[in-house]
């Protein structure tokens, strides 16, 4: 270990990894450990936090409220971009490491720090994430990465190691699952879910939702308005950005909104199975999707998908804090300017069923798309649109007519 690190900062949740790591770098570097948090939403996990952090080693606890930050840089802009990851993936770990990383930088240099400390796996994307920000804003700080350097081989070596070092858990042997919880989604991974051959114990694993089958019988209803592509009213009541998800997710999880089991494709070549809660966040990206498909012209629509894709990819892969997703950034909120309106969604059973959506800017016209008589719009006017439209066809399909006089033909297009 390199003896000139005396004091590290440590990104700290409290959980299994992170609460071994205080004692181990006392005992292997020998150096300060200074406690960070990000309050990203975890509730009530942050309960105790400093307590246990200082009686375990640690010189000093930071809690930082990050909440309003993460709502309303982080995860309005991932939302308003409808990145989704490998088609399923709400990014909820994703974008949560980025605003962490950054406070834990701010800290680090405010405190004379060495080094900066995190728990995550060699095998997970999160060592990315973390690493690249860090980078971003410190990069020539140096990065201690434990589960890259110590002799613990897995979770079972932890439990072992904090009962050796009299470090308290919250876990035990039986519950051992690895989760990340933020106000956007709580994740699932480990124990019997390593192996997607298994169904999800929902009813031993959920804690934001009940399964669908346990949700009313009854349906839910519920009004969002959006302004410029932001969330800013439930049912006509104006609220802040971070009392509004809380309050999405509340409806969401009673209706056994948002829930994901799902394989994905982890940066470092593995794939993985996750179980995911994201209810406010499902309802979120339904609502919004259904405002664009009302005001966005076909075009601007289109590419905005191709972008979707990309964005997705940068937030999954770390890469928040670089030009490209700035710049993706910035088209993005050139298309929200006329995302206006109200979305009302029925919320029954895991379901979110459309139930109505108006906007001021609606490029919808009925006068149009009507089967009836239509003012403004010459049906004969189509026959000489599709003639200009299918001409390549047609001359492809003339000039194969020519060619088959002579015992030629081109290649078949089934």
């Amino acid at each position: 270990m390199e003896n000139k690190i005396k004091k590290a900062v440590l990104a700290y949740s409290g959980g299994l990894d992170t609460s071994v790591i205080i004692p181990w770098l006392k005992e292997n570097y020998g150096c300060e450990v200074i406690a960070v948090s990000g309050d990203v939403g975890q509730d009530s996990e942050l309960e105790g936090l400093c307590e246990k952090a200082l009686k375990t080693g640690a010189s000093k606890c930071y809690i930082e409220d990050l909440k309003k930050e993460f709502v309303e840089e982080y995860i309005f802009p991932t939302m308003q971009a409808g990145a989704v990851y490998e088609g399923t993936y709400l990014l909820g770990t994703s974008f949560a490491r980025p605003i962490i990383a950054k406070r834990m930088v701010e800290i680090a240099l405010k405190e004379g720090a060495d080094a900066i400390v995190h728990g995550c796996t060699g095998k997970g994307n999160d060592q990315v994430r973390f690493e690249l920000a860090i980078k971003a804003y410190a990069p020539k700080m140096k990065i201690i990465a434990p589960w890259r350097e110590w002799e613990l081989k897995g979770r079972e070596d932890e439990i072992e190691y904090a009962e050796a070092h009299n470090v308290p858990l919250k876990i035990s042997r039986e519950t051992n699952y690895s989760k990340d919880m933020n106000i956007w989604h709580l994740s699932h991974e480990g124990l019997e879910l390593e192996d997607p051959a298994n169904e999800p114990n929902y009813d031993k694993i959920l804690e934001l939702s009940v399964s669908p089958e346990k949700a009313p019988d009854k349906p839910t209803y519920v009004t969002i308005h959006f302004e410029k592509g932001k969330p800013t009213a439930i049912d006509g009541e104006e609220t802040d950005s971070v009392s509004l998800l809380k309050k999405l997710n509340k409806l969401g999880g009673d209706n056994g909104i948002g829930l994901v089991d799902l394989v994905e494709n982890r940066l470092v070549g593995m794939k993985c199975r996750g179980v995911y809660e994201t209810p406010g966040g499902t309802i979120l990206y339904t609502a919004h999707k259904l405002l664009e498909d009302l005001t966005l012209d076909r075009e601007t629509s289109h590419y905005k998908q191709v972008v979707s894709l990309r964005f997705a990819e940068l937030v999954y892969f770390g890469q928040w804090f670089t030009p490209l997703r700035k710049a993706l950034s910035a088209f993005v909120s050139s298309t929200q300017e006329t995302v206006t309106g109200d979305v009302k969604l029925k919320l029954y059973k895991g379901n979110i069923i459309p139930a109505g959506t108006k906007s001021p800017y609606s490029l919808y016209s009925e006068s149009l798309a009507t089967f009836g008589p239509g003012g403004i719009y010459n049906q004969k006017d189509s026959a000489g649109f599709i003639n200009l439209f299918g001409l390549p066809s047609t001359v492809r399909a003339m000039l194969n007519e020519e060619l088959k006089k002579s015992g030629k033909k081109l290649p078949d297009m089934e």
